[in-house]
């Protein structure tokens, strides 16, 4: 299955409850019961937009395509999951694609920290730049435990916002959200992750 669909692309901007977002959360449904049909038709409203934010987190297109095929394929496996009363279903999608992304860019980021371990193994380096090393990584540590203790609405505005570079007004069109909603959530997760972390305001 390509994941540019023929024609031109639908449209997901506008609220939750859209005809669009009505659409998506019926097709979902449908997955959930096991139809394929509707999980093509679903693909093709949603694979051109999912892929692009994919593409723009990993930044590799080859790679791109494998998370995006990955993401589907838990949007198929756990399509019961999705909940229209907690928000849109595009939004519901996208958010598992950039989940998929970030453990992809994560785990990259994991392999290069190993071989930059191993490497310092091999090379007599000092003990402050050891400590160095070892500082960066708890202070990664403690933002991505910080990170755990939002909402997942705050985390996902968050994400975009601070690690995939969006805009306020990108955020909220790729979360099927109002920009005053977005921009809300955003700013409630900052304040929740400082307060986890114990920086002062």
């Amino acid at each position: 299955m390509s994941l540019v669909p023929e024609g031109k692309s639908i449209s997901t901007s506008g609220t939750s409850t859209s005809p669009l977002s009505e659409e998506l959360a019926r097709l979902l449904g449908a997955c959930s019961l096991g139809d394929e049909a509707a999980f093509a038709k679903l693909y093709d409203a949603t694979a051109a937009r999912l892929f692009g934010l994919v593409l723009r987190t990993v930044r590799d297109s080859a790679q791109a395509e494998e998370v995006t095929q990955d993401a589907y394929l838990d949007i198929w496996r756990n399509s019961a999951r999705f909940d229209a009363d907690r928000g849109s279903a595009m939004s519901w999608l996208m958010t598992i694609g950039h989940r998929k992304a970030v453990d992809r860019v994560r785990s990259a980021e994991a392999t290069r920290h190993r071989d930059t371990a191993y490497q310092a193994r091999e090379q007599a380096i000092p003990f402050d730049q050891t400590a160095e090393e070892a500082h960066r990584n708890l202070d990664g540590q403690r933002v991505r435990r910080a990170l755990d203790t939002l909402t997942e609405t705050q985390r996902s505005a968050l994400e975009l916002a601070y690690f995939g570079g969006y805009t306020h007004r990108e955020v909220a069109a790729m979360l099927d959200l109002p920009l005053g909603t977005a921009k809300t959530r955003i700013r409630d997760g900052l304040i929740r992750l400082r307060d986890t972390l114990g920086l002062e305001p």
